[in-house]
């Protein structure tokens, strides 16, 4: 990679002062953001784990299967099983 010109260090250090000044601002409204979803919406009671049943083992883990636990399925689909 080629060294920086003077240009590019000058332009590079206004981008950095400039994003340094606009970060309280951007905390601000994200803390603000954060506190209005809270309100909006105050529990997620829909909730609903992908798998039931607990822990699944990962590879190289005790109780691991090929398969990763997943239910055997039906020879037929539409067989309802």
């Amino acid at each position: 990679m080629a060294p920086l010109t003077p240009a590019q260090i000058a332009r590079r250090d206004r981008i950095e002062s400039l994003i340094g000044l606009a970060a309280p601002f951007l905390d601000l409204v994200l803390a603000i953001g954060d506190r209005v979803s809270r309100i909006a919406e105050p529990a997620d009671d829909d909730y609903y784990p992908i798998r039931s049943g607990g822990r699944v083992p990962l590879p190289g883990e005790p109780g691991y299967e090929g398969d990763g636990g997943l239910p055997e399925r039906s020879a037929s689909p539409g067989s309802g099983g």
